[in-house]
């Protein structure tokens, strides 16, 4: 499926090297089309999106290092390349119901930090109630201070603390998916 990458940037050397980073992926396939029109508050930032709709994967970090593979699979699942998931995870977390908005707060060179961002990732792929911001907390550094952040992965869920360190898609679905045992039931 078309996807499109809608960047909020400002005039930091980060946000020149987010935006050369946009230019050259977006010549590698007709699917994807770059925006530089977003009006997200944290800047530098850009949204994986399919076209035409508010897909809620976000990257408050120019996604090198261990995370360019987080990268390269939201691009892909965006797309509807299907994850490499068991059936039964992905029909969960497409049941999920209500409004999850993560924070991640990362460092490029975490070894840990790629699997929390890809199963965060994956999970607003497959659900609209889903948000997800991975953000490099060397840019910016006035939130990581204010949110007393010492050690990477942290997650944020709707404002408040969720996990700290490494957690699966399955542990994560444990936390917020309240009616797993219904349908267990059923």
């Amino acid at each position: 499926q078309p996807i499109e990458l809608v960047a909020s940037l400002d005039d930091s050397a980060a946000a020149a090297e987010m935006r050369e980073l946009l230019n050259d992926i977006a010549p590698l396939s007709d699917r994807v089309r770059v925006r530089f029109d977003g009006q997200d508050a944290r800047k530098p930032s850009f949204q994986i999106t399919r076209a035409g709709q508010d897909m809620g994967v976000r990257f408050a970090a120019v996604p090198m290092g261990h995370e360019f593979t987080s990268l390269v699979l939201a691009l892909l699942q965006a797309g509807g390349h299907p994850p490499k998931v068991d059936a039964p995870v992905i029909e969960q977390v497409k049941a999920l119901q209500g409004e999850f908005n993560f924070e991640i707060f990362i460092s490029l060179s975490c070894h840990n930090c790629p699997e929390v961002v890809q199963s965060l990732n994956l999970l607003a792929v497959l659900n609209p109630g889903v948000r997800t911001t991975m953000i490099d907390g060397a840019l910016f550094q006035a939130e990581v201070e204010a949110r007393q952040i010492m050690a990477v992965p942290y997650v944020f869920l709707n404002g408040k603390e969720f996990s700290q360190g490494r957690i699966s898609l399955e542990e994560i679905l444990a936390k917020i998916d309240s009616s797993a045992g219904e349908r267990a039931a059923e």
